[in-house]
C-alpha cells in the first residue's frame, strides 16, 4: 500500500498581500467602519481557494522582516526606489498575521532574509522527504527553484487561471535549458521594482539569446570579443554588474531555518477565534464559506429551478435580493449563499410570452404596476441600426416574461403596439441597465418610452463613479449571482452568431434574467442612493439626461463629405512635405512612425541632447511633450510633430468619418457616455466628437465639415465662456475675481496685471498668456515645477508667481485649503449637485499618491460642477424645444459647448432661450457669460 502523497504549500506574503491590495484599487471593500478590507479579503480568498480546492497536508506562509537583508549589506542600493509600503497593507499585514494564527497556519520569517530566501530553503528540504512542494507567489523569481517535486503555484488573477510551472513549463516560459539559467536571465535584464541594475540595454529578449548562446552571465563576459558597437561596450562596461545582480537576483537556500514537517501540518482552525476577527471585518460571506452555517438561520439555496408553463402573468409584488458586499451592516446579508448562485441553484419563473393573448395579459399586468423593469434583444449593438428580436420584462423578483419578434418589420411592429401603452405610460417608472439604448431602440418603432427612470448603470455610476458598472458584473458584487454569459447564446470572434439565429427557447432565460436581475439590483441601488443624498442628481439631472442624449443621438449630425475628401488630399501632401524636410534634415530616410528608428536619429546620430530620457523599455523617449521642449531649437522636432499632426487628422477624423456615416439616413450618429469619466463630463464614441483638435489651424478645420441637414437650416453654437474659472470664483468667494467676473473685465489680463504688477493699459499678449496658464494650471493643482516648465521659466520664479497669486486672490487659496482639510476628513469631495468623487489616498503617507489625489480634491468639485450644469442646460433647453414643438435639434455637446441644427425661422428665438437657459441653469453668484455663433458649418458657427 503506498504512502499517502505530503502536499506542502509554502506562500509568499507579502507578493499574495500586495497583488490583493492592487487588484481592489479601483473598487476597494471599504466595511462600515470606514476600514479598507481589501487585501485581507483578497488574500484570505486566495488562501481559502487552495485550501479547498488543492486539500494541501501541510502548509506556512512566509513573511519579510523589517530587518536589513544580506542583500542591502552587498549592495545598499537594493530596493531602494521603492515607495513606502501603502497603509491600507500596513493596515492589512498583522490582521492577516492574526487570522493565520487563528486558523493555526504557521508563519515563517527570519531576520536578515527575504520571505523566497525562506520558502526556497523550506522547499528544498520538504522535497527530500517526498513532499510535493508548491512555492504559491506571482513572482516569477521562483521559478529558478522549480526542480522534480517542488512547482511555481501562480494564482488566478484578474480572468487568468491558476498557473502550476514544473521543469517542462520554466524552460519554456524563460526559453532556456535549465532551470538554474532562470538566475542568469534575472541578472541580464534586472529588475527595476527591486533596483537591482543588471546590465543597461539588456531586455529579457536580449538575456534569453545571451543565455542561449554562452550558458550564464559569466559565459558571456568570457566571451565579449563576439559582441559588437554599443552592446559590447555596455557589457564590458557593466559586466560586473550583472554577475552582482545574478547575485542578487539568486535565492538562498541555506537559511538557517529548520524543517519539521509535523510543525507545517494543516490543522483545524480555532474557530471562535477566526469568527471573532471576521465579524470585525464584515466577512460574513467568508465566514460561511469556511464553516458553513455561522450560527445565524439562513434559507438553504435551491439546487433545482423552479419552472411553470407560460402561464398568464401574475400581479403579485415579490421581495427582492440581498446584497453581499461584505462590507455593510445589513442583516439580509447573513442570508446569503456560501458559493456563488446562478439560473441552475436559484428558483425563477421565466415565462415565454409568444401569442396574443399572452401578450394582452401580460401588458394588462405591466399597466397595474408602479414600475417595472424592461430589457430589449436586438439586431446590434448600434440602436440606430438595431432591430427587436425580443423584449423582456419583469416586476416581480425571480419572475420575467420575454416577448419574441419576428424579423418581419411590419409583423414586428404590430406587436410593439399592443406593448405601447406601458411604455408610454407616464405614471409607471422604467427600470432598465442603460436605458439610452432600450430609449433608442424603441424610437426606431415610434414609442416615445415615457415615466420616471431608474437606470442601475447611471445609479451604480453615481455610487460609485471609479468602477465598472456591467449588470453581470454588480450581479456578481450585489447578488453573489452569475449570469448567463452572451457568448454562451452567440458564441464570439469570427464564428459569434447574432441573436436573431438563437432559436427563441434558448433566448428567454438569458433575457428574462437579464431583466430579473436589474430589477433586484434597483432595490438594492435604490437604497444605496437615497443613504448618499444621490436621489436629485440622478433623478433630476443623469437620468432625464439619457433621454435627452437619446433624442440628440437619433437626430445625429451631417457630415460634408467633400470638405473631407479635400482635407485628405491637403493633409497627404502636406505630410509628404514634411516627410521630405525630415530626410533633408537628418541627412537619410527612416520611418518617422517608429521611435526607436526616430531615437536613433535624434538622439545617436544628431545628438540632439546630451543625456536623452529613455523608455522603460529602454528606447529613447520620443513623445510629444519631448519633441515639443526641442522644437524651439530644432527645425526637425517642430516638422516631426507637424507630420505627426497631418498624419493623426487624417486616418482618425478625415478619412474615419465618412466610414462611420449611417446606410439608413445618411448621417453620422455619436455614442454619448454618461458613466465613463469619474468627473461627471461626458464622453462620445465613433466619433469621439470631444477630441476633435481645436488648438491647430489644420485641426479646427474639420468643423468644417459639420453641416446643417438642409438648406433651411444653419449651425448654432453656444458655449460656456471661462465657466470652471467662475465655478471657482463662486466656490472660492473670492471678492476680486467675482468683481472682474460682474463687471465683464478680462480675468487673465486682471489676474496678469495683479501678478505682475502691470497697469492693463500696457499689457502684453506674453503677459497674459502667462496669466491664463495660472488661472488655469492652479485649477488641476500646478506645481511650481508644471508651471515653469508650462511658461518657461525657472521654478524659483514660478513658486514666487505662485505665492504672489494667492496674495492677490487669497480666497482662491483659502478654498484650496479648505477643500483639501475637508477631503482627508470625508476622503470626498463634491460638486454643486452633490456627485461625489472618492479620494480614498488622501490620507496616504505616499507623498505621490497623496498628493495626486490632493490635486484631484480640488479639481474635481470645479470640473464636475461644469459638468452639472450644462447638463441642467441641456434638460431644460430639450423640454422646452420639445413642449414648443421645434422644428430646430440640439445634436452635439462637446465639453461646454452646445451645437444645434437650427431652423432659420427659429434662430433669433433659439438664441434668447438658449442663453437664458445657458445661464440659469444652476444659480451662483459669479455671471455666467454665454458665447454663440451661427454659420454654414460647425467652424464658422464656432
Amino acid at each position: 500500500m503506498s504512502k499517502p502523497e505530503k502536499k506542502l504549500f509554502l506562500l509568499d506574503a507579502y507578493a499574495l498581500i500586495y497583488r490583493a491590495h492592487f487588484a481592489f484599487s479601483k473598487n476597494p471593500r471599504i466595511n462600515s467602519k470606514g476600514v479598507n478590507t481589501s487585501a485581507v479579503f483578497g488574500f484570505m480568498n486566495s488562501l481559502l481557494e487552495i485550501l479547498k480546492k488543492e486539500k494541501p497536508t501541510h502548509i506556512g506562509v512566509a513573511f519579510d522582516t523589517s530587518a536589513p537583508t544580506f542583500r542591502h549589506i552587498q549592495f545598499p542600493e537594493y530596493k531602494a526606489h521603492r515607495e513606502e509600503t501603502p497603509e491600507d497593507i500596513r493596515t492589512a499585514t498583522p490582521l492577516i498575521k492574526d487570522i493565520l494564527k487563528a486558523m493555526n497556519i504557521p508563519i515563517l520569517l527570519m531576520d536578515g532574509f527575504e520571505a523566497d530566501d525562506v520558502i526556497g530553503t523550506i522547499a528544498k528540504a520538504a522535497a527530500r522527504q517526498d513532499f510535493e512542494v508548491f512555492m504559491m507567489t506571482p513572482d516569477k523569481d521562483y521559478a529558478q527553484l522549480v526542480e522534480e517535486h517542488i512547482y511555481l503555484y501562480k494564482p488566478a488573477y484578474m480572468g487568468n487561471a491558476v498557473d502550476v510551472l514544473g521543469i517542462p513549463e520554466v524552460l519554456a516560459k524563460f526559453e532556456i535549458d535549465n532551470v538554474d539559467q532562470v538566475r542568469d536571465v534575472l541578472g541580464l535584464e534586472g529588475d527595476a521594482a527591486d533596483n537591482i541594475p543588471g546590465i543597461p540595454g539588456v531586455g529579457k529578449k536580449t538575456a534569453i539569446k545571451f543565455i542561449k548562446q554562452y550558458g550564464s552571465v559569466e559565459g558571456l563576459l568570457e566571451n565579449t570579443a563576439d559582441l559588437k558597437g554599443k552592446m559590447k561596450e555596455k557589457v564590458e562596461e557593466f559586466g560586473a554588474q550583472g554577475v552582482l545582480s545574478k547575485e542578487l537576483a539568486t535565492i538562498k537556500i541555506d537559511v538557517p531555518v529548520a524543517f519539521d514537517e509535523e510543525d507545517l501540518k494543516h490543522c483545524e482552525p480555532n474557530e471562535e477565534a477566526v469568527k471573532k476577527i471576521f465579524e470585525e471585518l464584515e466577512f460574513r460571506t467568508m465566514l460561511k464559506r469556511l464553516f458553513g452555517d455561522d450560527g445565524q438561520s439562513s434559507p438553504t439555496p435551491a439546487t433545482t429551478p423552479k419552472k411553470k408553463a407560460a402561464a398568464a402573468p401574475t400581479a403579485q409584488l415579490g421581495l427582492f435580493g440581498a446584497v453581499d458586499s461584505s462590507n455593510t451592516t445589513d442583516p439580509v446579508a447573513e442570508s446569503l449563499p456560501v458559493e456563488k448562485q446562478d439560473i441552475t441553484t436559484v428558483a425563477h419563473d421565466y415565462h415565454l410570452i409568444d401569442t396574443p393573448a399572452l401578450r394582452k395579459s401580460l401588458t394588462k399586468y405591466l399597466l397595474m404596476q408602479e414600475e417595472f423593469c424592461f430589457d430589449t434583444e436586438t439586431t446590434s449593438i448600434n440602436p440606430e441600426e438595431a432591430e427587436l428580436v425580443g423584449i423582456a420584462f419583469a416586476y416581480q423578483a425571480h419572475e420575467a416574461y420575454y416577448v419574441p419578434f419576428p424579423a418581419d418589420q411590419k409583423e414586428a411592429q404590430a406587436i410593439v403596439e399592443e406593448l405601447r401603452e406601458a411604455l408610454e405610460s407616464e405614471s409607471i417608472v422604467k427600470i432598465g441597465q442603460n436605458l439610452k439604448y432600450d430609449i433608442q431602440v424603441m424610437k426606431n418603432y415610434g414609442v416615445e418610452v415615457k415615466g420616471k427612470l431608474f437606470d442601475t448603470l447611471l445609479a451604480h455610476y453615481l455610487i460609485d463613479p471609479d468602477s465598472r458598472h456591467k449588470m453581470d458584473v454588480l450581479a456578481e458584487n450585489y447578488l453573489n449571482y452569475t449570469c448567463i454569459p452572451i457568448e454562451a447564446l452567440i458564441g464570439k470572434g469570427k464564428s459569434q452568431l447574432n441573436m436573431r439565429d438563437i432559436p427563441v427557447e434558448q433566448v428567454v432565460d438569458y433575457a428574462a434574467e437579464d431583466a430579473d436581475i436589474t430589477l433586484q439590483l434597483r432595490q438594492i441601488l435604490g437604497a444605496d442612493i437615497e443613504a448618499q443624498n444621490l436621489g436629485k442628481l440622478l433623478h433630476e439631472v443623469e437620468e432625464p439626461l439619457s433621454i435627452v442624449l437619446a433624442d440628440m443621438e437619433y437626430a445625429g449630425v451631417k457630415i460634408d463629405t467633400e470638405v473631407l475628401g479635400v482635407m485628405s488630399k491637403d493633409l497627404n501632401e502636406l505630410s509628404i512635405t514634411a516627410q521630405d524636410k525630415i530626410f533633408e534634415l537628418a541627412g537619410q530616410e527612416f520611418n518617422i512612425n517608429s521611435p526607436k528608428q526616430m531615437g536613433e536619429v535624434l538622439f545617436e546620430k544628431m545628438k540632439l541632447v546630451e543625456k536623452p530620457k529613455k523608455t522603460k523599455t529602454g528606447q529613447y523617449a520620443t513623445g510629444e511633450e519631448i519633441l515639443s521642449k526641442l522644437a524651439s531649437e530644432h527645425e526637425i522636432a517642430e516638422r516631426i510633430l507637424e507630420f505627426r499632426e497631418y498624419q493623426k487628422l487624417k486616418s482618425t477624423y478625415v478619412d474615419a468619418l465618412p466610414l462611420l456615416i449611417s446606410k439608413k439616413d445618411g448621417l453620422i450618429h455619436t455614442d454619448y457616455r454618461q458613466a465613463v469619466a469619474a468627473t461627471g463630463r461626458l464622453s462620445s464614441n465613433n466619433p469621439n466628437l470631444q477630441n476633435i483638435p481645436i488648438r491647430t489651424t489644420k485641426g479646427k478645420e474639420i468643423r468644417k465639415a459639420f453641416v446643417p441637414r438642409s438648406k433651411d437650416y444653419k449651425i448654432f453654437a453656444a458655449d460656456y465662456s471661462q465657466i470652471e474659472l467662475r465655478i471657482i470664483a463662486a466656490f472660492a468667494k473670492d471678492e476680486s475675481m467675482i468683481d472682474a467676473f460682474k463687471n465683464g473685465r478680462d480675468i487673465h489680463a486682471t489676474t496678469a496685471s495683479k501678478v505682475f504688477k502691470v497697469p492693463m493699459e500696457e499689457m502684453t499678449p506674453d503677459v497674459r498668456r502667462k496669466a491664463k496658464e495660472i488661472n488655469f494650471g492652479l485649477i488641476y493643482g500646478i506645481s511650481a515645477f508644471g508651471l515653469s516648465q508650462n511658461i518657461g521659466i525657472s521654478r524659483t520664479e514660478a513658486a514666487e508667481i505662485i505665492d504672489a497669486y494667492f496674495t492677490e486672490f487669497p480666497g482662491i487659496k483659502r478654498y484650496m485649503d479648505d477643500t483639501v482639510n475637508q477631503a482627508k476628513e470625508h476622503e470626498y469631495v463634491e460638486t454643486i449637485m452633490g456627485r461625489r468623487r472618492y479620494l480614498r489616498d488622501i490620507n496616504s503617507r505616499n507623498a505621490t499618491v497623496r498628493g495626486y489625489a490632493e490635486r484631484n480634491a480640488i479639481n474635481a468639485p470645479i470640473q464636475g460642477s461644469a459638468a452639472d450644469i450644462i447638463k441642467v442646460a441641456m434638460i431644460n433647453i430639450h423640454d422646452w424645444m420639445k413642449k414648443e414643438k421645434l422644428k430646430s435639434k440640439m445634436t452635439m455637446q462637446v465639453h461646454d459647448e452646445l451645437v444645434f441644427d437650427a431652423h432659420v425661422d427659429e434662430l433669433d428665438l433659439l438664441k434668447t432661450k438658449v442663453e437664458e437657459f445657458m445661464k440659469n441653469a444652476i444659480s451662483l453668484n459669479v455671471p455666467m457669460e454665454i458665447g454663440m455663433g451661427v454659420g454654414d458649418n460647425w467652424l464658422e458657427a464656432h
